[in-house]
């Protein structure tokens, strides 16, 4: 190697330059910082130059200790370098020589690099220059947290009060933390806005830092966004992190206490459910709410009140209070509440009143109430007046009945009383329909109704046109009496009704005309055939003697009367005795009519049959035989005619006189 050869010319050479008094220039230029971020890699650049060139310069790096001391920790001669062993750098680091530069290497930086470092150069004379430049490193801190006091804050506290704290964690160098109220920074102020700080080194040597804002609270605070705000430091900048916003309850006294009555909308009436609310416009949460009726001194601890049933002593002040159980200070509202009522309906004169017939009729309904009223009289629920008097010039027994007052008041719906009058008119009775009353029938028990007005009730008697009282049933109506009386009749009959009271009397009559009666003695008086046959036959020995039988046709004007006809001897072929159907007077019932119709029609074909048959008889029509017959003469009484017939046959009639000779018609 060349080495060895060269050695001893460079000592003489440094011999000589020293002998001769000429030394080299050495200059070292580096910059005053190098910023890196933690983890980076940093390079540390050193500039020198030297009359003597690269191969007699001597490279030396260094770092300060906190004592101020050096400590080596890369060598580089021109035959040998290398790190210095057993340093924070040892196997972190390298240089790299570049012409006149010397870069220093240092890999995975860390906050405790955070050192200065000086860069030395040497010749081969003894001359030596040096730089330094201190290594910044940078951290970003993590992302700031920040949290909201759980309680509320009253404005009442003496101190400021603790709003809320924000951290920030693992930062080099610190972090910074500023707070914010509504996007303006807070600042300290004496007893108003105290920040207090708290930085933790961790091993790591990284900067934690925790703020607490502490502050005096105003109502309007509870409405504020407060945040805090987190300044950091990277290579060549500086940068700003902003927490989450957070919202303080804030507790605050009353300025003012309202209270409402909450239901019925609207105006209030007896019986409604009344209920009143109460609010103020404080949040404290240790007070009172009083709710207290003055009038009556009834009070309930509760923000709410609620009465049923009210009556107008439940109106009146009604009084909210608000305490504070801190310091037992209070305010107040209060409200007026009116209870409209309708007393019950009066009418003047009370319950009835009686006024003589074709006098005035006078009476007034009133209500006290709160409100304007309405109203209204009704009969019989028709409408008969409007307004508070009842007035009547001239009273008559329609007047007479039962009056009711209404009264209404058209603001509230549902408010409503009433009350009745009882009007009575005295007089002389009145009998309802005509006088006299024809009545028709074909019963033979009638019912007759008579109904009267008149004040006092007319007593109602029942007398026949012969003078006989009859028994009814007195019943007393709305505006007089009324009688009903049933009886029988035999024949037609007049019966009078007689209604009276302490004014006079009134009488209607009653002719009861009894039609089937009298359609009977009529048909009954026209002439009947009466036919009496009879037939004889003797037995003598072997003999047998028929005698020829004979009709005889009579004609008689006997009346027929509702007793049953008798028969002598003889049967006589007549009406059957008719009952008469029981018919109510004035009422025809068509089934009953109809069959006494059909009975006439029968009785006046059987008469004109009986006509025809015996005016052919008188002709002698018929009066032939029919058949072989025998006869046998049998003595009669003079006084018995007996016609005694064998067969049916009518064809041939033999009239006998009373020795029982033939006799012809027209001897008779």
């Amino acid at each position: 190697m060349a080495l060895p050869d060269t050695a001893p010319l460079l000592v003489g050479l440094l011999l000589i330059f020293h002998a001769l008094g000429a030394w080299a220039i050495v200059e070292v230029n580096m910059e005053d910082k190098v910023e890196v971020m933690a983890g980076d890699t940093a390079q540390i650049t050193c500039m020198f130059t030297t009359d003597e060139g690269l191969g007699g310069t001597t490279i030396q790096w260094f770092y300060v200790l906190p004592n101020k001391k050096r400590q080596r920790i890369y060598n580089k001669e021109p035959m040998h370098e290398a790190a210095e062993q057993n340093t924070p750098f040892t196997d972190r680091i390298s240089l790299n020589v570049t012409g006149t530069a010397a870069v220093l290497v240092i890999r995975d930086v860390g906050v405790k690099d955070n050192l200065e470092f000086i860069c030395v150069i040497k010749t081969i004379t003894p001359e030596e220059a040096e730089g330094r430049t201190k290594l910044q490193v940078f951290k970003s801190p993590t992302f700031p947290t920040i949290e909201a006091v759980e309680r509320g804050v009253s404005v009442n506290e003496e101190d400021p009060s603790k709003i809320g704290s924000c951290s920030v964690k693992n930062g080099y160098p610190k972090p910074n933390i500023t707070w914010y109220r509504n996007n303006m920074p807070l600042r300290i102020t004496p007893d108003e806005v105290d920040l207090k700080s708290s930085i933790t080194i961790e091993s790591s040597g990284l900067y934690s830092v925790q703020s607490e804002l502490r502050m005096k609270v105003k109502k309007e605070d509870k409405d504020a966004k407060f945040y805090c705000e987190v300044l950091y430091f990277v290579p060549g900048a500086t940068k700003m992190t902003e927490s989450q916003h957070i919202n303080i309850t804030v507790y605050y006294p009353p300025t003012e206490v309202n209270i409402w009555v909450e239901s019925p909308k609207g105006k209030i009436k007896e019986g409604d459910t009344l209920e009143l609310r109460c609010e103020n416009n404080g949040n404290y949460p240790s007070s009172i709410t009083t709710i207290k009726h003055q009038n009556s001194g009834s009070s309930v601890e509760n923000n709410k009140m609620v009465r049923t049933n009210v009556t107008r002593l439940d109106g009146g002040v009604y009084e909210c209070t608000f305490t504070e159980t801190d310091n037992f200070e209070e305010i107040s509202g209060s409200t007026k509440v009116l209870v409209n009522y309708l007393e019950s309906a009066v009418i003047t004169p009370k319950d009835s009143i009686t006024v003589m017939e074709e006098e005035e009729l006078k009476a007034s309904c009133n209500a006290l109430s709160s409100l304007q009223t309405d109203i209204t009289w009704f009969k019989n629920e028709k409408l008969v007046s409007k307004g508070n008097s009842l007035s009547v010039k001239s009273a008559t027994f329609e007047t007479a009945g039962m009056y009711k007052c209404v009264v209404t008041v058209p603001e509230m719906e549902g408010m409503k009383t009433s009350g009745t009058l009882q009007v009575n008119v005295k007089g002389s009775p009145q009998i309802l329909g005509p006088g006299v009353q024809e009545v028709e029938t074909y019963e033979t028990t009638v019912n007759l109704n008579c109904s009267a007005r008149g004040f006092p009730a007319p007593t109602i008697m029942w007398t026949t046109s012969d003078g006989k009282n009859l028994n009814a049933l007195q019943t007393e109506t709305e505006d007089g009496a009324q009688s009903v009386v049933t009886f029988k009749i035999t024949s037609s009959v007049k019966v009078f009704c007689n209604a009276s009271n302490d004014f006079g009397s009134k009488v209607v009559e009653f002719n009861i005309k009894a039609i089937l009666n009298t359609i009977l003695t009529t048909i009954t008086s026209m002439p009947t055939i009466s036919t009496t046959t009879r037939s004889t036959t003797t037995i003598s020995n072997d003999t047998v003697v028929h005698t020829t039988p004979t009709t005889t046709t009579t004609t008689s004007t006997n009346a027929i009367t509702d007793d049953t006809v008798t028969q002598n001897t003889s049967t006589n072929y007549v009406n059957d005795p008719v009952q008469t159907p029981t018919k109510s007077p004035n009422i025809k019932k068509e089934s009953k009519g109809f069959v006494i119709a059909i009975i006439i029609i029968a009785i006046l074909l059987l008469a004109i049959l009986g006509s025809v048959l015996y005016f052919l008889y008188k002709k002698g029509r018929i009066c032939g035989r029919s058949g072989k017959q025998d006869f046998s003469k049998r003595k009669s009484s003079k006084d018995n005619i007996v016609v005694e017939m064998k067969s049916d046959n009518t064809e041939e009639a033999i009239l006998l006189g009373v020795n029982g000779e033939k006799q012809q018609p027209n001897d008779q």
